[in-house]
């Protein structure tokens, strides 16, 4: 096991003219992340993700909990977890006067790599970032520099390497080639724990993850499974009067949720269910705006975890 973190907690207290507050960040994680995985932590923004991940990378100092890196004690043992880690923030870290070239073989100094020089060549090369390497970091698109920020968080060989919302900002072209290069990090041996606010993001990449909310855990597995577990199919209707309509499908369903004036309702087999679902309504004078009918997804998953939508949660899909 790379990580096994335990009832990690970090509060932050703030002041200011309106006084004193305190805020519990995050309020005891648990974390298993197996060896050459890409593991998710998926959230809406304030979730306690970057907590997280800042507390296992040695940046802040968790208040309690335990934790181990690669095996190192990440409270006895810090300098030996830094020197199996690589981190990428959510900002990346490029100097925008330096190039590309410079900054990695700097790192890599840094680190004590014994051949920096060619552990800089190795990683441009294998980010296709050798064209490139020797223009200022202002020169570079957003795309090529978070491909810098990951080349920098690996010269020096992790076995472990944590992403922090990797792809904000980027274009859709630009996201879907950082995910291939991620795919290719697993490949080669390297974890991945990998924090995100994309549902479809971690529904692509990640073998498992947790979701998270006001920096709890409330869910766990991987994205079939919590997918499955919440129901196989979901019909998601507009009406008017969708408490009404709630009442009136529950026989039909596993479970009905009312989001304003959206209704999901959850269902074993919906191409089966809907005529059914239907000619309910029909019966009941109930009049639709609009019906679809999807798999579940992650959203679906948080949505009962929670009792709302990620997406209403301060997150983008």
């Amino acid at each position: 096991m790379i990580i096994d973190a335990h009832g990690l907690r970090k509060t932050f207290t703030t002041r200011s003219r309106k006084g004193t507050q305190t805020v519990e960040a995050v309020r005891g994680v648990n974390l298993q992340v197996e060896k050459g995985e890409i593991f998710g932590v998926l959230g809406p923004n304030g979730a306690g993700k970057t907590t997280t991940i800042r507390m296992l990378a040695t940046l802040i100092t968790p208040d309690s909990g335990t934790a181990a890196i690669a095996g190192h004690d990440l409270l006895k043992a810090p300098g030996a977890v830094r020197r199996n880690l690589g981190y990428v923030s959510q900002v990346g870290g490029v100097e925008e006067n330096t190039t590309p070239r410079a900054q990695i073989m700097m790192a890599a100094k840094i680190h004590s790599v014994s051949d920096p020089a060619g552990a800089t060549a190795d990683v441009l090369d294998r980010f296709d970032l050798t064209e490139m390497a020797d223009r200022p970091g202002r020169t570079l698109s957003g795309g090529q520099k978070r491909r810098v920020a990951i080349a920098l968080g690996l010269v020096h060989g992790p076995p472990l390497l944590f992403l922090d919302e990797p792809t904000t900002g980027l274009d859709p072209q630009n996201r879907a080639n950082l995910w291939d290069r991620i795919r290719q990090l697993r490949e080669l041996g390297t974890s991945v724990l990998l924090s995100t606010h994309y549902l479809d993001e971690a529904d692509a990449l990640c073998d498992r993850l947790v979701i998270v909310d006001h920096g709890l855990v409330v869910a766990e597995g991987t994205p079939g499974e919590l997918k499955r577990e919440v129901s196989g199919d979901v019909v998601t209707l507009r009406l008017d009067e969708p408490d009404r309509a709630a009442e009136t499908l529950k026989p039909y369903a596993r479970e009905t949720r009312v989001d304003d004036d959206v209704l999901r309702v959850y269902v074993d087999d919906g191409e089966h269910t809907l005529p059914t679902l239907l000619r309910a309504l029909e019966e009941q004078g109930l009049t639709l705006s609009s019906i679809a009918l999807d798999r579940a997804t992650l959203d679906d998953v948080f949505l009962a975890k929670t009792g709302r939508s990620l997406r209403d949660a301060g997150a983008a899909a």
